[in-house]
């Protein structure tokens, strides 16, 4: 398929999933974000292994954010207060008044969020804009509406300062030099999506961004829509029989670089039916093994997920000119490598909203008699030649 009407298809797909008319079970779909008791069971999260929140019946969040499934990480809070309100918080906790209006997001998956919310007022700068593709984001980058802050590690300080943020979002599993940042006197948030330990728990993190901008309600019924797709494909693929392997990723110089056994990839393959060849491992990031290592584990694996920017069409020749040794793998052989081409395929911006779009994509590859109709929208079978 040409990338031009993949691309097409990815954006009519993904329209079309947000319009559709399931029924949300989350009370805030029925009876609005009404009270402290109502709005807390819609926030709580019920995925998420990063953030916990309080709201107290004076209208103030209070919002404890850590690294999922590190049990040793020392919690960031924030009391999120409504602006005019006067009220006594916690030592520890950074205040912020809400909603806020001017934010930076470091990153295109945290720019997801606000896109689902239609809240690309609030976002006053951000730092990477490699392959993004939304032309909303796009139109407000060349207009000067969002501004450029550089890349990690080497942040320009004065447009950050122009900018007048609010809060800055951060990826504190990345690169970083956000020490200068604090200089600033800005609030850093943490944004810990990419670390959960499921797709749905990297989407419910739109909630947070809901809560800084005083939209917890969108947030809480878009997600609420995402869970209940998503649960719904994964109740098609609970009585399989037939659980195939599957291992991840590509050499990058000297080193192999896998999600974790508890990343949220590795719950996406269980979801879709599949055993992924890192399930024991403890870790939610990458771990980086050596090729050894993973030829050992994932030699006889039925099916390899490869995901890489890649100038032109992919091929099983290209992938195999990158290594002559990916030739021996199983998957290779029997031409069962699930590819994703990020040089046209806008996964990162569009993943926190489609986590049941990408459950969709495994569930073909895995199991294609349970989705006969589907087609595959970020990752697919790598065509053979």
């Amino acid at each position: 398929m040409a990338s031009k009407t993949r691309l097409v298809y990815l954006l009519i797909t993904t329209f079309c999933l947000a319009g559709c008319g399931y029924k949300s079970r989350n009370p805030v779909s029925e009876n609005g974000l009404s009270s402290a008791d109502t709005i807390q069971t819609a926030l709580a999260p019920r995925y998420a292994k990063g953030f916990k929140i309080t709201v107290r019946p004076d209208g103030v969040k209070l919002l404890s954010i850590s690294e999922p499934n590190n049990n040793h990480a020392i919690p960031e809070l924030f009391a999120l207060v409504p602006k005019g309100t006067k009220a006594e918080i916690p030592d520890g906790y950074t205040v912020i008044p809400t909603p806020t209006d001017r934010v930076i997001c470091m990153t295109t998956p945290q720019l997801a969020g606000f896109t689902g919310l239609n809240a690309y007022d609030k976002v006053v700068a951000t730092s990477t804009t490699r392959r993004m593709q939304n032309k909303e984001w796009l139109a407000r980058l060349k207009d000067g509406r969002v501004k450029k802050i550089g890349m990690e590690g080497n942040f320009d300080t004065e447009i950050i300062i122009a900018s007048q943020p609010d809060i800055i979002f951060v990826s504190p599993n990345r690169r970083g030099g956000y020490e200068v940042m604090k200089e600033l006197n800005i609030p850093l948030v943490p944004y810990w999506a990419f670390k959960e330990t499921s797709p749905l728990g990297l989407s419910e993190w739109i909630k947070v961004a809901g809560m800084f901008i005083g939209k917890e309600e969108e947030a809480c019924q878009l997600f609420a829509q995402m869970e209940q797709r998503y649960n719904l494909l994964k109740a098609k693929v609970s009585n399989v029989k037939q659980r195939p392997s599957v291992f991840s990723g590509e050499m990058r110089r000297d080193t192999w670089y896998v999600p974790g056994g508890q990343s949220f990839y590795a719950r996406l393959f269980a979801d879709a039916g599949a055993d992924y060849f890192m399930k024991d491992n403890p870790e939610t990031g990458g771990v980086l093994m050596d090729f050894e290592t993973v030829y050992a584990k994932g030699y006889n694996a039925g099916y390899w997920r490869v995901m890489n920017g890649y100038k032109g069409e992919f091929s099983y020749e290209a992938l195999k000119a990158s290594n002559p040794q990916y030739a021996d793998f199983r998957a290779f052989k029997e031409k069962k490598v699930i590819y994703c081409n990020l040089e046209w395929i806008p996964l990162y911006e569009n993943l926190p909203l489609s986590p049941d779009v990408l459950l969709s994509d495994m569930i073909k590859a895995f199991h294609p008699e349970l989705l006969p109709d589907y087609h595959p929208v970020f990752y697919s079978l790598l065509e053979k030649e």
